[in-house]
């Protein structure tokens, strides 16, 4: 059973697409999008910084949110957009939430767990969206019914991983991003020592720096935890739903603007500027009070 809450009843619209079109809609668009990515993928390419040396962005990014715009705003015209690159832009109720190269840093310097991420949102509740990892060729997307991966050219599944129900902490393997160097700035070794608490406590420890592909690795149980103090909508927008529609849990943390998140499943959850994600049947102690010690709180 998903973890995620019953959604709030959505006003009738006849011209308002289902989530398993906008699915559907989202998944043809990611692997469009994503077929020059892999020719770009280890070639010579500009990459310049945006905040810092580990904050990166390349032509690809631009070019890739671009392409993934004009898509799927002529298959719903009436849409807004959320974009890393792009910003905000639009009115319409479906919301696009797009991160066109989730994992730059890996794109950019040739390490291959980068992803296209679309969610889409009605009336601020994402309801479907796909998670597109073009060198690997698996595709995680969700809809109001179900998670499901497509690997290369095979047949769709439905994503439901066998629950890891009572396996002890010491037996589970964690993803994360934490502390990375803007914790590591503002909290020194306190930062440092919570992420040793991981290391002494998990059986592994991994930072593959892509936080939508570490939420389906979770979804698809090849993970167990992930944690997160510092993200973005176009981050998690669809994965988050991934997880909980392979029944997993998602756990937001933090305020942004006027909402506050204390660890409780939510509708909203994508805009949490911190999370836990726990696999099916998965219970973790050590992971959630360090997401709500160290998230980033966003006015």
């Amino acid at each position: 059973m998903s973890h995620l809450p019953e959604a709030p009843a959505l006003p009738a619209a006849a011209d308002l697409p289902a989530s398993a079109e906008l699915r559907r809609i989202a998944v043809t668009a990611a692997h469009t999008a994503g077929e020059p990515l892999k020719t770009a993928f280890r070639s010579h390419m500009e990459i310049q910084e945006k905040t810092s040396n580990t904050d990166l962005v390349t032509i690809w990014d631009k070019q890739t949110e671009e392409t993934l715009i004009s898509l799927l705003s002529a298959e719903v015209p009436d849409s807004r957009i959320t974009g890393e690159e792009g910003g905000q832009h639009g009115t319409g109720r479906v919301e696009w939430i797009i991160d066109p190269i989730d994992g730059t840093s890996n794109f950019a310097h040739g390490f291959d767990l980068f992803t296209i991420s679309i969610g889409a949102a009605v009336d601020d509740v994402v309801i479907a969206g796909v998670v597109y990892d073009p060198i690997n060729e698996l595709t995680f997307s969700a809809d109001d019914h179900a998670a499901y991966l497509r690997v290369r050219e095979g047949a769709e599944s439905v994503l439901k991983p066998t629950p890891k129900t009572g396996v002890a902490e010491p037996q589970l393997n964690l993803l994360t991003n934490f502390p990375g160097t803007w914790m590591v700035q503002r909290h020194g070794e306190e930062a440092l020592r919570a992420f040793g608490e991981f290391v002494t406590t998990y059986a592994t420890v991994r930072r593959i720096v892509s936080g939508a592909l570490e939420l389906c690795h979770v979804a698809a149980g090849w993970a167990d935890v992930v944690v997160n103090c510092r993200t973005n909508p176009w981050d998690i927008a669809a994965a988050q739903l991934i997880l909980t529609r392979a029944g997993g849990t998602f756990k937001p943390y933090g305020t942004r603007g006027d909402l506050a998140f204390d660890g409780t499943p939510a509708v909203n959850a994508h805009l949490a500027p911190g999370y836990v994600g726990l696999g099916s049947g998965v219970e973790s102690p050590t992971a959630p009070p360090v997401a709500a010690r160290f998230v980033w709180n966003q006015s």
